[in-house]
């Protein structure tokens, strides 16, 4: 069974669970808190399996591989039931600007490490490091707002189904929510939210939904 070392809150980690639930691939989550005892992803049994030190990590059979990006691409290749790419070259590559500007332009500036180390070794307030995550949010989603206005049907990122797109954009939002960021501005992307969290597949994969959700 494919194996997936997961934080509930990583939104890395939620991009994965969702894809492997619509995929209807069984699978075990394995809970790596980022928090609790120091962080188990520094801790030495954890970083003999991903050297980074980051989640998600997926094991499947012989192979182990980090990045959730890459885990996408590999699942959809090994597993293309229920696919989650667009048929047609145009889409998928503007699935693939969603998908990047998701995942290299607007989560790295925000993610838990990030934050840690603004505040502890930049020593921001607390009120400055809302607004740095605030920032890039609103950097990221401005531009994809504008996209979706013209691609979107308002129940997904592109086209009828589920994608890529939407397994990355959902987490974000979801981030952005907790985080108090104002939405007012997107009102595409939170069509595409609402629907979204009716699917089974993302409430499945949803922070509240896991094993090690302690909030």
């Amino acid at each position: 069974m494919i194996q997936l070392y997961s934080y509930f809150r990583s939104s890395a980690a939620y991009r994965v669970r969702i894809a492997l639930n619509y995929k209807q691939l069984p699978h075990e989550i394995i809970s790596v808190h980022l928090v609790n005892h120091g962080g188990e992803h520094t801790h030495p049994e954890y970083l003999a399996k991903n050297p980074q030190g980051l989640v998600p990590l997926l094991i499947d059979g012989e192979m182990t591989l980090s990045q959730s990006v890459a885990v996408l691409t590999y699942l959809e290749e090994k597993y293309p039931q229920h696919s989650l790419v667009p048929t047609d070259f145009a889409s998928r590559a503007l699935m693939h600007q969603l998908v990047q500007t998701i995942a290299c332009d607007i989560h790295p500036l925000d993610n838990l490490r990030v934050l840690k180390y603004l505040k502890s070794t930049l020593a921001v307030t607390d009120e400055q490091k809302s607004e740095w995550y605030a920032h890039w949010i609103h950097e990221g989603f401005a531009a994809i707002e504008k996209t979706l206005s013209k691609c979107s049907n308002g129940q997904y990122a592109l086209g009828e189904h589920l994608s890529w797109a939407d397994c990355c954009l959902i987490p974000q939002v979801y981030n952005a929510k907790r985080f108090a960021v104002a939405m007012d501005n997107y009102p595409t992307i939170e069509s595409v939210y609402a629907h979204c969290l009716t699917l089974d597949c993302v409430q499945r994969a949803a922070p509240e939904s896991q094993p090690d959700c302690d909030i």
